[in-house]
């Protein structure tokens, strides 16, 4: 009896729970918040404004010296001085190393000794050609002695040149001595002191004496997408100075600004891109040589276009959208973005007019034809007019197009 009564309590117990879960409950009351929010949705705004943006190409690029010099030793001979410090700025032609001159001096004087005897040898033949002349205008000499001192002359003249030559090179030879500076710049680490033995020319187990790479101008490649060549030389063909902004490894901070100088013959079959030049006064010596940079190439600048907030556009797919805000009712409206300037925070858009108010955030409880609360106001970055920096991304499409992801459907 005692099992029978818990049977029917606990079957009582299960009704009700069923009873419970299947029992009809109050429909929410009509609102615009899609998970149960009720009553206008809560938003801050951004309004559409008129101005420039530009068209940049996005690249990563390596800072190249315009000039590099690996000074090696054109002489055989030990150190004698060595004139510069580390990391020392230099000019052109200043004394950098000096090479025991004194082997090379002494046969720079015998060079000359040989010249010095050889032109008095020339010397005594052109005095007895001259009087072989004379002689020959009176008939006292035959015309044959006279042609054999006429030769002898120009032996003499010859041998007079051979040395002259021989001496040149010896003076070359003292000069290789004294190595200066060939071009402008900064001196790298010191490679050799004084007393080190260093051998003539460059191979594969002698290291140079000193490198010097020249840092004003300086000058960065980087590679744009065959896609994007078009209308770079479009620009170029008609003589337009294209800019080149640099910003660090970590794109975050502008280093510099340059300018668009060259252009490769040839595009790489093997990545599809074009090699570039573009060079930088590099006044602050910002740019170091080899290091690695990110570069934005202004091809145009769009004028007097739509700019909005890149937060206010929402995603649906391939689909692109904004809440337009009209007497405290949000509008979903569907737009064509175009360019992007990330650092600005401003996107290019068509189907929205300047001065339109849209929704800057609330876009997980946003949804069409709903009643909002406007929280502020917020114009777009930059203010009316403003000039703003789009660009395309390293895969050749136009940056950034969306903010946040928004959950409301894309429109009719």
């Amino acid at each position: 009896m005692l099992t029978v009564s818990i049977w029917i309590g606990l079957l009582a117990l299960f009704g009700f729970a069923f009873y419970l879960v299947l029992s009809p409950k109050e429909a929410p009351k009509k609102g615009s918040g899609r998970r149960g929010v009720t009553g206008p949705v809560n938003i801050t705004t951004a309004t559409a404004q008129k101005g420039d943006i530009g068209d940049y190409l996005k690249s990563i690029g390596t800072v190249t010296p315009v000039y590099t010099a690996s000074i090696f030793s054109q002489v055989t001979g030990t150190v004698t001085a060595v004139h510069f410090t580390e990391g020392q700025a230099v000019n052109k032609g200043d004394p950098l190393v000096d090479i025991d001159s004194r082997p090379y001096e002494a046969t720079l004087l015998q060079a000359q000794g040989v010249l010095e005897r050889d032109e008095n040898l020339l010397g005594q033949a052109q005095m007895d050609f001259k009087r072989y002349q004379d002689a020959w205008a009176r008939n006292a000499v035959s015309k044959q002695i006279l042609d054999d001192q006429d030769k002898l002359v120009r032996q003499d003249q010859g041998t007079v040149k051979n040395d002259q030559g021989t001496v040149k090179f010896d003076q070359v030879q003292v000069d290789y001595c004294h190595i200066v500076a060939p071009i402008p710049g900064r001196v790298g680490l010191r490679l050799v002191d004084p007393g080190n033995l260093v051998t003539a020319g460059a191979n594969s187990s002698s290291s140079p004496l000193v490198v010097i790479t020249q840092l004003q101008p300086i000058t960065i490649v980087f590679t744009v997408a065959e896609d994007h060549l078009g209308p770079v030389m479009a620009q170029l063909r008609k003589n337009s100075k294209l800019s080149v902004e640099v910003y660090d490894r970590a794109d975050q901070t502008k280093i510099a600004t340059g300018e668009l100088t060259a252009v490769d013959n040839q595009i790489d079959t093997t990545t599809g891109t074009v090699r570039v030049r573009s060079t930088f006064a590099n006044e602050d010596d910002s740019l170091f040589p080899n290091q690695f940079v990110n570069t934005r190439l202004l091809v145009e600048t769009l004028k007097d276009v739509v700019l909005v907030p890149t937060a206010t556009i929402q995603q649906n797919g391939q689909t692109s959208f904004v809440y337009v805000i009209q007497d405290e009712v949000a509008h979903l409206r569907n737009v064509k973005v175009g360019l992007t300037d990330d650092r600005l925070g401003v996107t290019q858009v068509e189907g929205v007019d300047a001065g339109e108010v849209l929704a800057n955030s609330s876009f997980d409880k946003l949804q069409d034809n709903d009643k909002v609360v406007l929280a502020s106001a917020n114009p777009a970055p930059g203010g009316p007019g403003a000039h703003a920096h789009g660009g395309h991304g390293g895969s050749g499409e136009h940056g950034g197009k969306g903010g946040h992801g928004g959950n409301g459907p894309p429109g009719p």
